[in-house]
């Protein structure tokens, strides 16, 4: 597997473009300028943190070479994500620190422990893998009097899906690379804080496959580690991704008196910072090159999406910090002149509720529809390659870009070891050291610093606090295809399987007994 360890320049100018939350056509999402600077001190150490973004709340129309165009109002606010909902971010800014690196590591024994997913490395590795995805409440949130059925439902759908996941795996070689670009992820980490003068040992710990995260905290233990840094390799925050991993966490955490005494912080978040940006924008301007015309192939962000039900529902900020890291990236090109058009969309939905739209297969076919002939997939939410990039981007949503009429496909390799990014996430650690085992304030406003503070729990209580109540039943049933029919249809098809299950559980009869899927007792 090929690691991206590059930087990059040159280009061309089009239009700006981007993909309306309410709508299958790609429109634009208008910005401005804002910029935010807080002071904190923790343990007698300032920190400035300032940060730069675009939020704006006007209509704009603009217009591309073949004529067409769009308008979109403001549709979102980051206000209520970024400075209530989930304020615990990272520094934007890569920048030195204004005090002695070695003053806080002392005689400590500095960890860092890298959260991801996980993946299956071989083709028999892909049901167990499934089962352990799908038995994570995070994943499929279960209401609470039918959550011992968590792991027959997850039983079902891994084994329903593991025939055709044996097929994605085994086009792209029998297994996912990702345990193997992390490590290597981790070992340039290493590197990279040794070089900036900090002695740190790097740890990989997977959701859902080897190495586990308890496999990595019994290591961390075993070396004695005494502040860590938990660095979740998500750039955006999901319940599904660094929330899931961090609930693990902390039920470990709980549990071990050595990792309750233990001193950490949680480097929440990381999408705004600078070194991010301006790594996701080398590989963009790198792969625009290639094209012919480099200024008329549109930039098309593709994102893992979430159901609509985690952002509307319980308050997930993943779409908002989502959209703003888009906004960030298209920035930091324009400031190199390059002013492509672009759009935005979500991938790899599963079931028959409703995700984060647009949906990425739809949104290629308006574009084909559109006229576009040149397209350039950036896998946005991804810093490594697996299944979700080289299957269904490379080979699936390729082919379907082919047949809607667009001419010429590119594709933005994930960052894996690329140096600014690698060097970035080092700066990261080494600004987070300071509020390892402290609190920056003691208040909720006071905490907008934009900077990593807190310990697994802490953090969680604050995104728990701001959650936000399940609406209540609607009056009447519908059974068209209306938003809130849809939601509703969706947890009575679920309520259906889930008394199916029981009777299946508590009889020991029954279809799935009679395929196998359940043991007979």
């Amino acid at each position: 597997m090929m690691m991206n360890c590059g930087a990059v320049n040159a280009t061309t100018p089009s239009t700006s473009w981007s993909a309306s939350h309410s709508s299958k056509v790609p429109m634009l999402l208008p910005r401005a300028i804002c910029t935010t600077q807080r002071m904190c001190c923790v343990s007698g150490v300032h920190v400035d943190a300032s940060v730069s973004s675009n939020v704006s709340r006007n209509c704009v129309v603009a217009k591309d070479s073949s004529g067409w165009s769009g308008t979109s109002p403001s549709l979102y606010s980051k206000q209520p994500f970024n400075k209530v909902l989930w304020p615990l971010k990272a520094l934007v800014t890569s920048t030195s620190q204004d005090f002695p690196i070695a003053s806080l590591i002392g005689e400590e024994k500095v960890g860092v422990l890298l959260l991801n997913l996980g993946g299956p490395e071989t083709l028999e590795d892909v049901q167990p893998f499934l089962f352990n995805l799908f038995a994570d409440p995070d994943i499929i949130r279960l209401p609470r009097l039918f959550r011992f059925l968590q792991k027959p439902l997850a039983q079902f759908i891994s084994v329903a899906r593991a025939p055709k996941s044996k097929e994605g795996y085994a086009s792209i070689g029998g297994g996912s690379p990702l345990r193997q670009i992390t490590d290597a992820q981790a070992e340039e980490l290493r590197k990279s804080l040794w070089e900036k003068q900090v002695p740190a040992k790097v740890y990989v710990g997977m959701r859902y496959w080897h190495p586990f995260t308890e496999e990595a905290i019994e290591q961390i233990k075993s070396d004695g580690i005494t502040k860590l840094v938990v660095l979740p390799l998500y750039p955006q925050f999901s319940i599904s991704t660094s929330g899931s991993s961090l609930r693990l966490l902390e039920s470990i955490f709980r549990e071990d008196e050595y990792l309750v005494n233990m001193q950490h912080t949680v480097i929440p978040s990381w999408y705004q910072r600078e070194g991010y940006i301006k790594a996701m924008a080398n590989l963009i301007e790198k792969e625009l090159e290639k094209f012919d015309r480099p200024e008329q192939a549109m930039i098309f962000f593709s994102a893992h999406g979430v159901p609509l039900a985690y952002v509307e529902e319980a308050g997930d900020p993943y779409k908002a910090e989502m959209e703003e890291c888009v906004d960030l990236i298209i920035e930091e090109l324009e400031k190199r002149k390059i002013i492509n058009a672009y759009t935005l969309a979500y991938q790899s939905r599963v079931g028959p509720v409703e995700w984060l739209k647009p949906y990425t297969d739809e949104t290629i076919i308006e574009l084909g529809k559109k006229g576009v002939k040149r397209l350039l997939a950036v896998p946005i939410s991804f810093v490594s390659e697996h299944i979700e990039t080289l299957e269904e981007i490379d080979v699936e949503y390729k082919e379907l870009a082919l047949k809607s009429g667009i001419e010429k496909w590119g594709r933005v390799p994930a960052l894996g070891c690329e140096s600014t990014f690698i060097s970035d996430l080092a700066d990261a650690v080494i600004e987070s050291l300071p509020y390892v085992g402290a609190m920056a304030v003691s208040n909720l406003e006071a905490r907008q610093s934009l900077v990593p503070l807190g310990s697994v729990e802490e953090l969680l209580a604050v995104y728990d606090s701001k959650r936000r109540e399940l609406p209540p039943p609607v009056m009447v049933w519908e059974w068209g295809w209306t938003r809130s029919a849809e939601t509703w249809n969706g947890r009575a098809a679920m309520l259906a399987v889930l008394v199916l299950l029981v009777l299946e559980v508590t009889t020991g009869q029954g279809f799935l007994h009679q395929w196998g899927i359940l043991p007979f007792h």
